[in-house]
Order: C-alpha cells, then structure tokens, then sequence
C-alpha cells in the first residue's frame, strides 16, 4: 500500500516538473528601469515626468506566458518633473493627494499575446479609485547573463488614461479656448527584471 503510495507521489510529482521549469520570478531594478508619463500642457506642447521609487515582481511562465503574472507598487511622493513648484503642486490635494493616497499601484488580471508582443490587462489603483488598463508590452527579451552573474530580461510597455477617470480633474481654462492640463495621460515604461534566486 505504501509502495502504490509512494509511486503515485513520484508521478505527479513528474508531471508537474515541466511546468515548474518553465515558472520563474523575477524582481524590478529599479536602477536601470523607469515609470514615465506625459501630458498635454497649454495645449502646445508635452509636459513629461516620472516615478523615481517603485517596485515590482514579474511571475513569467515561458511555457505559456498567458499564465504570467504582475505586481507593481509605485510611491506617489516620488513624482518629478524636475521643476519644484510643479512637484510639489503634483504631490498636493488638487492632484495625488500622496498624504492620503501614497501609493500607485498594479496587479495584472490577464495576459495575451498579439503579433506585436503582449496585450497585459490588469487593476490599477491610482488616488483611491481602481480602473481596468490595458498595456501594449514589447518582450519580455531573452535571457542574458551580466557579467555579475545575475540573470536579467528587459520589457518596454505603453498605454493611454484619463486622469478624470481617477479623480485628478484639477484644470484652469485658457483664454484662447482649452485647458491648462490635458486629460489624457500616456504611460511609457522601460523595464530592466532580475532574475530572484
């Protein structure tokens, strides 16, 4: 009986090997990646900025990388545009409110491939209000080996917002016609993995 036992174990032990093999997790570098946006200003021109501290965790499956897995954590106070005052008023009540929103952040729901790359859909919560987004991933690449022995992959991912949808609906008419800050938000990352373990 303890035999059969023992036998049974082993095999689905085996068969779950493969997919293991396949499994890996891999952790942001944050040094060599970066969270970008920009937005409209004065309608003539694009104002850009970034998230300076963030973190996150890919699980892929290169088996099947619709099993893959994502979850990032932004730090709100981060913001910069490298202009003070701008930072500042960003990091106010009449935009992210970071004392009472700290954190950005994103759990993905699905992942699918295109012929371009991936289509990664997932819950982002961003000043206390969570919206399904869509990103446009290019990757990840392959695997390479930097000469610290560290196993790294790189991934770059895009996709477009609306800020009124997340409650950021500060704005000031221009006498022209328009508005000070456009709604629409484009999101561009550049993202460095390292392999965990």
């Amino acid at each position: 009986m303890f035999h059969r036992a023992l036998i049974s174990a082993s095999l689905a032990a085996a068969l779950c090997l493969p997919a293991a093999a396949f499994a890996s997790t891999w952790s942001i570098d944050t040094g060599h990646s970066e969270v970008g946006f920009s937005v409209r200003h004065m309608m003539v021109s694009n104002t850009k900025g970034s998230f300076k501290k963030f973190e996150g965790t890919v699980n892929l499956n290169d088996k099947d990388i619709t099993k893959s897995t994502v979850n990032v954590s932004i730090d709100a106070k981060s913001v910069f545009t490298d202009n003070d005052k701008r930072d500042e008023h960003l990091r106010s009540p009449e935009f992210f409110n970071v004392a009472k929103y700290p954190k950005l952040t994103f759990k993905s729901t699905s992942v699918k491939k295109t012929k371009d790359g991936l289509k990664v859909t997932g819950q982002l919560s961003l000043h206390g209000v969570t919206k399904s987004v869509v990103l446009d991933v290019e990757g990840p690449s392959q695997a390479i080996k930097d000469p610290w022995g560290m196993t790294r992959r790189g991934l770059s991912a895009n996709t477009k917002i609306s800020r009124k949808d997340f409650g950021l609906t500060w704005n000031k008419a221009l006498e022209t016609g328009g508005m000070v800050v456009g709604d629409e938000i484009k999101i561009s990352l550049e993202i460095e993995l390292v392999k965990k373990g």
